[in-house]
């Protein structure tokens, strides 16, 4: 790794990859066994940073909101505040840290190959995969959820399957994270370059004597502001098969895409941004799952956890659970700076901070069906882009939100987890709390501080999974090659394409993906059918 700043002013590469995250990584790592590479990425390196490092400080990463934090924060327009990565490693460096495969009927719509979808998983696994410990608070949760009829209790495996199960963790036996940067030691470091603090400003397309535009060469800038130039090489003797991979995730992707001319006519024109290509459907099909939760304070002693285990219902809802964590940074994440009411918010986390000793029992809508758009506000590609995913805009995301807080009840009104909430204290009463607590300022947010309904609660409570899709998706933006439609040499790979969210949790798949394509294009290329 160096700072893009000792990058020279024009270099030549058989691979560009835009975006060092969850899928760029592993992409990185494969092609560059074979090929020279150059990886891209916005943001710093998260090794040497405590707050990435350990589970302790989950919150105080995303809280952090300096010019150069790794966790690029953002409001949503729909009043919900998010976080989009800003590091090498991507949201690996920022997420709950929990690990388990896409959902069977996923990898069958993404046409993928199953036999390299389980390989590619296996060699995620080696290296950044761990079997969590379900410790006294956790267990509680779990047997909860099979007293209120999530079964089978499955155990721990990283399938997707009904029921309830233990899944696999990034972080190891001391607490330690561990990234999709660790995979890089699967590259060959002779032939793969990896820029820091790089950001791509948009990518160049030669038209001329071209049946379509083909994209040939990256320009970037480095931390100093200065520009620099990077380009496909040549291959002697026949027509190239070296291409630029945009690996930015859901926000950046298409957001390179629009700066780079390919998007809605009308909105690069808006921008002064010359059309290489209308594509009306850049930036479209924008999603987030929404996540509820209940906080429940305990009489017994909870430990520090993050999730590790998921009950998967028919209901179109995820449930999961931590404990113990940082509440009042993490509730100061609910909150957008330009929160209207400051006294009830200091009011609210003074309130949580008594509550130091609880845990958060949480579900997530499946799909969510409901979709928005993304759209620039100008042409600096180091703003955020302007989003709306349209949270419970559909009334099926809302009753699946219902399903599962109705599911968290019956857990905190289970025997298994009697030992870890005060029988005096009702749901009602959490619910109330939580209500209290989360600060959104969503247009439909109820102006009653007392609990009305649980879809009331669902939108006045609602808060990100930082699980986004959707952009640049398959059929629509890319075929099922992650080529870009209507343009040569150039893929988008990551979370951007996806139509569907792959499971409970993207990363699992995201990191699978980017080892998956990197073997995909290296076969195709070489002439070979290889899965290693």
């Amino acid at each position: 790794m160096q700072e893009a700043t000792k990058a020279p002013p024009v270099a030549y590469y058989d691979y560009i990859i835009i975006g060092g995250g969850t899928a760029g990584c592993p992409l990185a790592a494969t092609l560059s066994q074979n090929f020279r590479v150059l990886l891209l990425e916005r943001g710093g390196s998260p090794y040497g940073n405590q707050n990435i490092t350990n589970l302790t400080t989950y919150t105080d990463t995303l809280r952090d909101t300096s010019p150069t934090s790794p966790a690029q924060s953002f409001v949503s327009e729909d009043g919900v505040v998010n976080t989009r990565p800003r590091v090498l490693g991507g949201g690996t460096c920022l997420n709950a840290g929990f690990y388990t495969h896409a959902d069977p009927e996923f990898v069958q719509k993404a046409a993928l190959d199953l036999d390299l979808v389980n390989r590619s998983y296996e060699w995620v696994e080696k290296v950044m995969v761990f079997e969590p410990q379900l410790r006294q608070w956790q267990s509680a949760v779990r047997d909860g959820l099979l007293e209120v009829g999530l079964l089978p209790d499955n155990g721990y495996t990283f399938d997707h399957i009904y029921g309830t199960k233990v899944g696999g963790t990034i972080f190891d036996k001391d607490n330690h994270r561990h990234t999709a940067v660790d995979l890089l030691q699967y590259a060959n470091p002779s032939r793969l370059t990896v820029l820091l603090h790089a950001t791509g400003h948009r990518i160049l397309f030669k038209t001329k004597e071209q049946s379509k535009p083909a994209a040939h060469g990256v320009i970037f800038k480095d931390g100093a502001g200065n520009e620099h130039g990077a380009y496909l090489s040549k291959e002697k003797g026949k027509g190239s098969m070296s291409e630029i991979i945009v690996s930015a995730g859901a926000m950046g992707s298409p957001q390179l895409l629009i700066l780079s001319g390919i998007g809605p006519a009308q909105h690069l024109k808006s921008l002064g941004i010359k059309v290489l290509l209308d594509q009306p459907m850049v930036g479209q099909g924008m999603a987030d799952n929404p996540n509820n939760f209940i906080v429940v304070p305990s009489p017994s002693p909870v430990e520090i956890s993050l999730v590790r285990q998921v009950g998967i219902t028919r209901l179109g809802t995820y449930i999961e659970a931590l404990s113990r964590i940082d509440f009042v940074r993490f509730f100061r994440l609910t909150t957008p700076t330009n929160e209207t009411t400051p006294e009830t918010t200091k009011s609210a986390l003074e309130t949580i901070e008594r509550l130091q000793n609880a845990g958060m029992i949480f579900e997530k809508t499946i799909g969510p069906v409901s979709t928005g758009c993304l759209k620039l506000r100008n042409r600096n590609p180091d703003d955020n882009p302007v989003v709306t995913f349209n949270y419970f805009k559909e009334p099926e995301d809302l009753q699946r939100c219902v399903n599962g807080m109705k599911i968290i009840e019956g857990v905190v009104n289970s025997k298994a987890f009697s030992n870890f909430r005060y029988p005096n204290v009702t749901v009602e009463a959490l619910l109330n709390m939580t209500q209290y607590l989360v600060k959104n300022i969503q247009p439909e947010r109820s102006n009653v501080s007392t609990f009305e309904s649980l879809e009331q609660f669902c939108k006045d409570t609602v808060v990100t999974a930082w699980h986004y899709r959707g952009g640049c998706q398959v059929g629509r933006v890319v075929d099922h090659q992650y080529r870009v439609l209507g343009v040569d040499s150039l893929r988008v790979i990551d979370g951007s394409t996806f139509i569907d969210s792959p499971g409970t949790n993207p990363q699992a798949t995201l990191l699978m993906l980017g080892r998956y394509m990197g073997i995909k294009m290296r076969n195709e290329r070489l002439g070979r059918y290889d899965l290693d």
